[in-house]
């Protein structure tokens, strides 16, 4: 039986993280992108048909990590999807699929995995369609599928994300370090290696497969919590400042990735928690990393890649 683990998007934040940690616990690994290199490396473009087989090709397991740039989902992710499904189904393995929380939409207590798809934005709906596809082909005997969710990411290497720029490599060079959002509600951060930790953990249990689990994670912090922690990592007297809704709109007139922020607000101004609970009772003991600790580890990165 194959024990090869194939990482689609293996050179964004988590796909790396994903290759680091199925690296770590001995798996064999094809680690797939358009720039992939190294003897692990494979370059394919799975948003055709003839490069997501190539890619998926004898795997036991495909972790989809791969996704169209931000301001495209509503545009590309649906058919990405559908196109990356026919690769997993060929090649007869099991998909976990990297997913979000957009899909739930505003939300008014923590997020569990029987929260309905209620999203209305282009994003939201987006993504609420790729789980929708992936369990539907999972239901159709197509592939076998679990998908796992996360929150804002952070953690080395995690650059496209409104924690890294904004957060760390701001505080690092010593200039304003920007939260996202109301200080003073409670949001979930995800860190990337207990992310990637998440997906290979339902990569090598079958019975995760079916559903959607949120991964697991710290309790939530305010985002004034999660500044102070990033400025005593930092040291010295970096500044830090919250970022609300109408500089937010201010900004965005200039700011395209910052405009984009807009359509889900609502994940911003209000409590955005995740509930793990079922991750553990399933799949526990599991290793989480204190926000202590992941903010100190991002720290140094962004300083050694600045």
């Amino acid at each position: 039986m194959s024990d090869l683990h194939v990482v689609l998007g293996a050179t964004g934040a988590i796909g790396t993280a994903v290759v680091a940690e199925l690296t770590a616990r001995g798996h064999r690994v094809r680690a797939v992108s358009r720039g992939a290199s190294g003897p692990h490396g494979l370059r394919a473009d799975i948003t055709t048909t003839d490069g997501a087989k190539a890619a998926c090709a004898g795997a036991a397991v495909v972790y989809q990590c791969a996704q169209p740039a931000y301001g495209r989902w509503a545009a590309e992710f649906p058919d990405l999807t559908r196109t990356m499904l026919t690769g997993v189904e060929a090649a007869g393995a099991r998909l976990v699929m990297a997913d979000n929380l957009y899909m739930y939409g505003p939300v008014d207590r923590p997020m569990t995995e029987d929260l309905p798809y209620a999203a209305t934005a282009p994003k939201g709906r987006a993504r609420a369609t790729v789980a929708e596809l992936i369990l539907a082909a999972h239901r159709d005997g197509r592939v076998r599928a679990t998908l796992g969710r996360a929150s804002d990411y952070y953690g080395p290497g995690g650059m496209n994300t409104v924690l890294g720029p904004p957060v760390f490599a701001a505080a690092v060079a010593g200039k304003t370090a920007r939260w996202m959002g109301d200080l003073d509600q409670p949001h979930t951060v995800s860190y990337l290696p207990d992310v990637a930790a998440g997906l290979v953990t339902l990569g090598e249990r079958p019975e995760a497969d079916g559903r959607a689990w949120h991964l697991p994670v710290d309790p939530p912090v305010t985002g004034r919590e999660f500044l102070a922690r990033v400025r005593a990592a930092a040291g010295g007297t970096p500044k830090t400042a919250g970022l609300g809704r109408g500089m937010q709109r201010l900004i965005g007139l200039f700011n395209p990735v910052v405009r984009e922020l807009g359509e889900t607000w609502y994940q911003r101004d209000r409590a955005w928690v995740v509930d793990d609970t079922a991750f553990r009772d399933a799949f526990g003991p599991v290793r989480v990393t204190p926000t202590a600790d992941a903010v100190a580890a991002t720290v140094e990165w962004f300083r050694r890649a600045a």
